[in-house]
């Protein structure tokens, strides 16, 4: 695929290690009271209306109110007609996006969402990927799901059971998974923590080698 090789993937191995340029904790919901203007968060809400369709010049401006049990937030999307089918009253949703607070006022523009349970775009850490035009987040993020699906359980171990244990490592194969696709922060730490040991220990063990040689 022309756009992968872009980002300088041709092989299998090249797109496992294609690591994220940092995650998106869209994990744990806040509650909207508590929210901030500007932030970046998740909030959970259950549908109180109907998406309601407005005009303003070219725009089709659409609006969604939720609630979170004390305090209501407007979700609003624009040119988006389809949203008028997907949201159900009294439903439970997560939206993922920035808040703006005005006047005691909620109201979040163009976020992610889910209903509650579903977990595809929400209520998980988030990868986010270097990208070139053409590709999207959503699509790289699937390719490389794809991918690690494809390997996992299969890499072969790159460092001695010893050291494993010495140091307190995981696995390769969970290493790449978590650093990726972490299930909790914690993973996602233990997963670092054992590529960046691993890369310390092979440019140690080149210099050594150097050194024998001069």
């Amino acid at each position: 695929m022309k756009l992968l090789n872009k980002l300088k993937i041709f092989t299998l191995q090249d797109l496992i290690t294609y690591f994220p340029r940092n995650h998106e904790d869209r994990s744990i919901p806040k509650k909207i009271s508590d929210c901030k203007d500007g932030e970046e968060v998740l909030i959970r809400g259950v549908a109180t209306s109907k998406v309601i369709e407005t005009f303003a010049r070219k725009l089709k401006i659409y609006k969604l109110i939720v609630r979170d049990g004390e305090n209501a937030c407007t979700i609003t999307w624009f040119n988006q007609p389809y949203l008028k089918n997907i949201f159900k009253v009294g439903h439970t949703y997560n939206f993922y996006g920035r808040i703006e607070t005005k006047l005691g006022r909620y109201e979040m523009k163009s976020p992610v969402y889910d209903e509650v349970g579903e977990d595809k775009n929400t209520g998980k850490i988030i990868p986010i990927y270097p990208l070139t035009y053409g590709i999207s987040q959503n699509t790289i993020r699937k390719i490389i799901e794809n991918g690690i699906d494809e390997v996992y359980g299969n890499l072969e171990e790159t460092l001695p059971d010893y050291i494993l244990k010495k140091y307190n490592l995981i696995n390769i194969n969970e290493a790449i998974k978590q650093i990726h696709f972490p299930s909790h922060k914690n993973n996602f730490i233990k997963a670092r923590y054992r590529l960046v040991f691993e890369e310390l220990l092979g440019f140690q063990l080149a210099l050594l080698s150097l050194n024998e040689h001069y």
